[in-house]
């Protein structure tokens, strides 16, 4: 496990073409909170530009899709600018179909930030921060997460799962962007 930390930060720190192509680059931490709820922080260099990442992360009928947790759109609306979903997911952790009703909106900055509007959830903000790097063929992405269940689950065991959905989701974002940004074959 120490090795593959050090190939990782090697990638980060350097940037190197061939090796972060070879290496999922990404370094999470995810803790309960004291005061209640989950945290989750990463920084994922992906091998592609901002502009595909971003257009997944905006692409919302398609969300479900970036997840190994079964879950549905049950409603996208966009008005003034701003994206409200009704999200409705069903995970093994938690018994029955979880609403998370959120609203997102891109910040002048450039980031996108998630915010709880109602549902099942006490508290829920979601924050990505999108940097191109070496030149614009990679993407730096910071990214943030708290989320605080309706549930008497206890939240060291929300972290635990946490971590392994964003380990898949990180994964199938990777696989969705380098297949959204390969050229598209023409046949004669």
């Amino acid at each position: 496990m120490l090795w593959r930390a050090i190939v990782i930060m090697a990638c980060l720190m350097f940037s190197w073409p061939g090796w972060s192509r070879a290496v999922e680059s990404v370094v999470m931490d995810v803790r309960s909170e004291p005061t209640g709820g989950v945290r989750a922080t990463a920084t994922i260099l992906f091998p592609v530009e901002s502009a595909v990442i971003h257009r997944i992360l905006t692409d919302y009928a398609h969300w479900p899709e970036l997840f190994d947790v079964r879950m549905r759109m049950a409603e996208i609306r966009e008005q003034d600018g701003k994206v409200f979903t009704d999200i409705r997911i069903d995970h093994a952790l938690l018994p029955g179909e979880r609403r998370l009703l959120s609203e997102t909106r891109t910040l002048p900055t450039g980031g996108l930030l998630t915010e709880l509007k109602g549902g099942d959830f006490k508290q829920y903000r979601r924050f990505w921060k999108l940097t191109p790097v070496d030149g614009g063929a990679y993407t730096k992405a910071e990214f943030e997460l708290f989320v605080e269940i309706d549930s008497s689950v206890p939240d060291w065991m929300v972290a635990l799962a946490m971590r392994q959905d964003l380990e898949s989701h990180f994964r199938i974002m990777t696989e969705k962007a380098l297949a959204k940004a390969q050229p598209t074959v023409r046949r004669q």
